[in-house]
């Protein structure tokens, strides 16, 4: 009875060793991480100028981490283990937030890395043309003839062929009056609509030049994006079928400067010669 006795505990030990090692097999496999994992493996440094200042670009390293990482910036998103970025326009203190994905699937974050930025340099001056030195507030270019918005070809200046004078519903709070504001810090934009209320969004742009141009549209100084939100009566009439009442968040910059800016938006029809004209112009401070 004994000898059965010390038996039965030997196989009860052993299959317990057994259960239990592909378990922790199975832990070291999936790599389980967590956010102290991250805060200590991956780091987040500003670029130092000859000078010895904090610069706008920042150094990403994930370190020892096993982890396929994303960075989200002021401007942007970085996914990939390690990285340099230029990350803003305007000198202050900026939040990265990573987001870790372990090879077995745990995801961690998004952890908070906070950096301060004393300078920042390469900064396209189409910044502060947008923002001002901060941030600068857009309206309709009252001046424009025939109209600050409308129907045209895509090789006017101005929307010759349909403006809202000539007969169409348009939204009256985002019209005459109303205002956009752009912020360089995070590239933000808000609308202001004439009975006070607000939007909020983000913006992106993408200049071209002789070197880097656009081949669908060579009259297009850059590309426009907006993000959650649209630049005033932000609707393309010249799209085709029933798309004309979608809003839109992608334009061409025709025109930018210091006080005027025109947006336009080609339509699919007529080899995209329809074209939705959007004219505004700074407010003076």
């Amino acid at each position: 009875m004994k000898n059965r006795l010390g038996l039965l505990v030997v196989i009860v030990a052993a299959m317990a060793f057994v259960s239990c090692e592909p378990v922790e097999k199975r832990q070291e496999m999936k790599g389980t991480i967590t956010e102290a994992d991250v805060k200590q493996q991956v780091s987040v440094t500003t670029e130092m100028t000859p000078d010895g200042k904090r610069s706008n670009y920042l150094i990403f390293k994930a370190g020892s981490l096993k982890a396929s990482l994303m960075y989200e910036y002021e401007l942007g998103v970085l996914n990939g283990n390690e990285g340099r970025v230029n990350s803003c326009i305007v000198p202050g203190d900026y939040s990265v937030y990573v987001t870790a994905l372990s090879p077995g699937g745990t995801k961690v974050g998004p952890v908070e890395f906070q950096v301060n930025v004393e300078v920042c340099l390469d900064v396209a001056p189409e910044w502060e043309l947008l923002c001002g030195t901060g941030s600068k507030t857009w309206t309709w270019d009252e001046d424009a003839d025939p109209d600050c918005y409308g129907m045209g070809s895509a090789w006017d200046d101005t929307p010759g062929w349909w403006v809202p004078a000539w007969g169409a519903d348009i939204d009256e709070l985002e019209w005459h009056g109303a205002t956009m504001t752009f912020s360089a810090k995070g590239a933000t934009l808000s609308k202001t609509n004439t009975d006070g209320d607000t939007e909020k969004g983000s913006f992106s742009f993408k200049m071209y030049d002789e070197d880097n141009p656009n081949e669908k549209y060579e009259r297009s100084l850059g590309d426009f994006t907006t993000k959650n939100i649209t630049v005033l009566l932000g609707k393309s009439w010249s799209e085709c079928g029933d798309d004309w009442d979608d809003p839109v968040f992608d334009y061409d910059i025709l025109k930018l400067n210091e006080s005027e800016m025109t947006l336009i938006r080609r339509g699919s029809d007529w080899d995209g010669d329809q074209c939705t004209f959007w004219l505004f112009k700074a407010v003076e401070e």
